[in-house]
C-alpha cells in the first residue's frame, strides 16, 4: 500500500499525467459519462481527484470486459485495470488535467451498480443545475459534483491553514462544552432536555464566549478552537442554524494585538486560496463607516461615499427637503460618477427602495454639460452641482431625514447603483477594521439600553464614566473585520473587573440576584484574578463561501439546512415518539 494506493487501486483517477504513460494502473471511481463508438467504449471515470478517460477496445479489452463496459450506467462504481497510454496530439483534451493520457482497460469489475440518478451529476456546458431543494434532498448525489467536492476540499485546506497559523502564534487548541447553560438570549438557544434532571435543560452554545474567557482566567494565555455553534434564528443565504467559527482568545493583550492575530489568520487563508493580501488593514470607526457608507460593513472596493450636503442644499429652498427638515435631519447623498447612464426606470426603482426602508424618497439630478434634469433639477445649477462633486455625465442621488433612516437608505441605494452601473473596482480585495462600536443601543420597543453585541465587551476607557449617566454614548472596545461588504467576524476586549461587569448587567435589566444566578461562575472567576484579555471569532463558513466564489453557505457545507431550518436529506427535525418524550419528562401540546 502506498500513501494513495490501497487494496483496490494504485492511483486516483484525476492524478494521472503524461509521466504515467506505459504504467499499469488500477483505478476505482464512478462512471461520469459513457460513450459508445461502434466497437469502442469510452468512460469518463471520476473520483475526488478528477476525471480520466478509460477506453475499452478490441485490441486490449477481452470481449466480456468490452460487453460489460457497454452496459455501464451513470454513477455506477467500478474498478478498472489497464495501461496508461499517451493520447495522440490531435486527441488531447486541454480542458482536463488528465487530458494528455487515457487508460486502456483490460479488466473491469462492477462494485456498486447504480439506479438512474434522481438528479444529474454530470452536466453539459450551460445546463442548469437541478432546483436547490432537490439537490439538498439528494445530497449524496449533489456532493459528487466536482464543484461541490472542490468547495469542501478548499474548506479542508483552509481549516488546516488556520490551525497551522494559530499554532505558530502559540495558541493552544482547546475544546469547550457543547452542552452548556441557557444564555440571556435564550429565545435563540437550542434547548436540550435533561433525562436525569426533570424540567431542566442544557443549551447548545451560540458561541464559546464565557468558556474562552474562563480559559484566560485559568492561565492558558492563548486559546483557539474550530468551534461548532448553534443559533435558532431566521435564516438567509449566509446564515445557518449550526455553523463553524475560528474562535480565539488571548491574555495580556490590547486591541491592536488581537487585530494583528486575526489579520495573520485572514492573510494566510486568502493566500491558501491563491490571493496575496497586504496588512495592516485600514481602520474605520463605527461613526465614520456609518457616515461614509451608511453601514458598519462597508464595501470599499468602489470609490462612492455618502456626503452631507445639508449646508449646500438648504439655501436652495427645495420643497422636497424643506417639507421634512426637522431637528436632527440632514440632506445626504451620493455623487455618482457616470450616473447619467441610469435610466428613469432605474431611478424610480431606487426611489421605491428608499421608501420601503422608511425613507422620505429619493431626489435626483443629472448633469449633461450645462443641461440639468431630474426630480429637483430646476433648483440646481452646474456650479452648485460642481460643489457637490457632480460633473458632466454624473448624477446626484439625495434623501433627507435623521441618520437612522438615511444611512440604511443610502447604503441600499449605493449597493444598487454599483450593481446597475458595474463600475470597475479600485481593488479586488478590500479589507478593513470597523472599531469603536457603541456599547449599547436603544431597544426599538422600549428605548432602554440593550447590549449592541454581548454583555462581556469592555467599555472604551474614555467612556466608563458615562455608564451611569449616558450609557448610549458609551463606545465599546469592539471590532469587526469586513471584506468587500461582508462581515467576516467580530471580537472585543473583555470586561475583567467584576464590578464593571455587574454594572453592565444592571443596565440590561438584570437584578443582582439574576446576574448571580446566570453568571455567578463568571463573576467569581473574574474576582479570582483575571488578566486583561480579548478575542475574536471568524465566521468560517462565510470565509469559505467567499473564497470558493459560491452563492450560498449551503454550497460549502456538506449537509446544510434550508432557510426553513430543515435538513431535507435526512428529514430533520422530526417528531419524537411518546416513549422518548416521557423519558425526557416532556409533553407536546398541539
Amino acid at each position: 500500500m502506498t500513501p494513495k494506493g490501497t487494496a483496490w487501486r494504485t492511483h486516483r483517477c484525476g492524478e494521472l499525467r503524461a509521466a504515467h504513460a506505459r504504467q499499469r494502473v488500477r483505478l476505482g471511481g464512478w462512471v461520469h459519462r459513457r460513450r459508445d463508438l461502434g466497437g469502442l467504449v469510452f468512460v469518463d471515470l471520476r473520483d475526488r481527484a478528477g476525471l480520466v478517460q478509460v477506453a475499452f477496445g478490441p485490441g486490449w479489452s477481452p470481449p466480456d470486459v468490452l460487453a460489460r463496459a457497454g452496459g455501464l450506467g451513470s454513477e455506477t462504481v467500478v474498478v478498472v485495470e489497464g495501461e496508461v497510454v499517451a493520447r495522440p496530439p490531435d486527441m488531447r483534451n486541454s480542458e482536463l488535467a488528465t487530458g494528455d493520457v487515457e487508460v486502456h482497460a483490460a479488466q473491469l469489475e462492477i462494485l456498486g451498480p447504480a439506479v438512474t440518478p434522481a438528479i444529474p451529476v454530470a452536466r453539459a456546458k450551460g445546463e442548469d443545475l437541478a432546483a436547490e431543494e432537490l439537490r439538498l434532498k439528494y445530497r449524496h448525489l449533489d456532493l459528487r459534483r466536482p464543484e461541490m467536492q472542490a468547495n469542501l476540499m478548499l474548506r479542508h485546506r483552509l481549516l488546516q491553514r488556520a490551525r497551522e497559523t494559530l499554532s505558530d502564534l502559540e495558541f493552544l487548541e482547546i475544546e469547550t462544552p457543547i452542552l452548556t447553560k441557557p444564555t440571556p438570549e435564550g429565545a435563540r438557544d437550542y434547548l436540550v432536555p435533561s433525562r436525569l434532571h426533570a424540567g431542566e435543560f442544557y443549551a447548545l452554545p451560540q458561541s464559546p464566549q464565557i468558556y474562552k474567557q474562563l480559559l484566560m482566567v485559568c492561565g492558558f494565555d492563548r486559546y483557539f478552537q474550530i468551534a461548532r455553534c448553534f443559533r435558532d434564528e431566521d435564516l438567509r443565504y449566509d446564515r445557518q442554524p449550526e455553523f463553524t467559527q475560528i474562535d480565539l482568545e488571548a491574555s495580556f493583550v490590547g486591541q491592536e494585538d488581537v487585530l494583528g492575530f486575526v489579520e495573520a489568520v485572514l492573510v494566510a487563508l486568502w493566500e491558501e486560496a491563491g490571493h496575496v493580501i497586504g496588512r495592516p488593514f485600514p481602520r474605520l470607526t463605527h461613526r465614520e463607516a456609518m457616515e461614509r457608507y451608511g453601514t458598519d460593513k462597508p464595501d470599499q472596493r468602489y470609490d462612492l461615499a455618502i456626503a452631507d450636503w445639508t449646508a449646500q442644499v438648504r439655501p436652495l429652498g427645495v420643497p422636497f427637503f424643506q417639507s421634512v427638515m426637522k431637528d436632527g435631519s440632514r440632506v445626504r447623498g451620493l455623487a455618482v460618477k457616470g450616473g447619467g447612464a441610469l435610466s428613469r426606470k432605474d431611478v424610480d426603482q431606487l426611489a421605491e427602495a428608499a421608501k420601503q426602508l422608511g425613507g422620505a424618497g429619493l431626489a435626483w439630478v443629472k448633469r449633461q454639460g450645462e443641461q440639468i434634469s431630474g426630480s429637483v433639477g430646476k433648483h440646481f445649477t452646474a456650479e452648485t452641482l460642481g460643489r457637490l462633486g457632480v460633473g458632466d455625465g454624473d448624477a446626484a442621488l439625495m434623501t433627507v431625514g435623521p441618520d437612522r433612516v438615511t444611512s440604511p437608505v443610502l447604503d441600499k441605494v449605493r449597493q444598487e447603483v454599483i450593481r446597475r452601473l458595474a463600475p470597475r473596482p479600485a481593488t479586488a480585495h478590500a479589507f478593513c477594521w470597523v472599531v469603536e462600536f457603541p456599547l449599547f443601543e436603544p431597544d426599538p420597543a422600549t428605548g432602554r439600553p440593550v447590549f449592541a453585541h454581548h454583555p462581556f465587551t469592555s467599555p472604551h476607557p474614555e467612556d466608563v464614566a458615562k455608564l451611569e449617566g449616558d450609557p448610549l454614548a458609551c463606545r465599546a472596545l469592539h471590532y469587526d473585520a469586513v471584506y468587500n461588504g461582508h462581515e467576516l467576524g467580530s471580537g472585543s476586549i473583555r470586561i475583567t473587573d467584576p464590578a464593571v461587569q455587574r454594572r453592565v448587567f444592571a443596565h440590561l435589566g438584570l437584578t443582582p440576584a439574576e446576574a448571580e444566578a446566570r453568571f455567578g461562575f463568571l463573576l467569581a472567576a473574574l474576582a479570582a484574578g483575571a488578566p486583561p484579555h480579548g478575542g475574536f471569532a471568524i465566521g468560517f463558513d462565510r470565509v469559505t463561501m467567499l473564497l470558493a466564489g459560491a452563492a450560498s453557505l449551503r454550497d460549502v457545507i456538506a449537509f446544510p439546512k434550508t432557510t426553513a431550518a430543515r435538513a431535507l436529506f435526512e428529514g430533520a427535525p422530526a417528531p419524537a415518539g411518546p416513549a422518548d418524550l416521557a423519558t425526557l419528562h416532556i409533553e407536546v401540546k398541539r
